[in-house]
């Protein structure tokens, strides 16, 4: 006999086994090393906005990062085309972060369906190696990161 599950409890543990699932794909610490590359245009800043990471703010704040839907960060002047994706139903997480860092045009001409899409990051991650680890700090060091 199956018990049925609260549609909030099963929500709670949906959300801890995504965070669970995205700090298990990469290395927090190896990540934190090699966020260093992106502290040029991003920083992390918790709620309060004391600065977890003092970076840039050529990109959008990162805390928080993990399930967000794309283009939605308050004060941020992001692309139409990031935007579009983000209304399209792209929240991140590691499958769209990967190829995002790797290609940012690329990925949301892809994502959006329309050619000529752009956003404003310029920067590409060559070693594809990093974006796990990149996306496990990110998560490390966000809400339900335990920061």
């Amino acid at each position: 006999m199956k018990l049925p599950i609260s549609g909030l409890s099963g929500l709670g543990l949906c959300l801890l086994a995504s965070a669970a699932l995205a700090q298990d794909a990469g290395d927090p610490d190896a990540g934190e090393r090699d966020f260093r590359q992106c502290r040029s245009c991003h920083s992390i800043l918790g709620p309060d906005g004391e600065a977890i990471v003092k970076g840039g703010q050529v990109g959008p704040n990162l805390y928080g990062v993990d399930g967000r839907q794309a283009g939605t960060v308050e004060g941020f002047n992001y692309s139409d085309d990031m935007v579009a994706a983000g209304e399209q139903g792209l929240m991140w997480n590691l499958e769209d972060f990967t190829p995002y860092v790797q290609g940012p045009s690329g990925f949301l001409q892809d994502y959006t369906g329309d050619g000529s899409a752009r956003g404003k990051m310029t920067f590409r991650l060559r070693n594809a190696e990093q974006a796990p680890d990149i996306w496990a700090y990110l998560v490390s060091v966000g809400p339900d990161g335990g920061s």
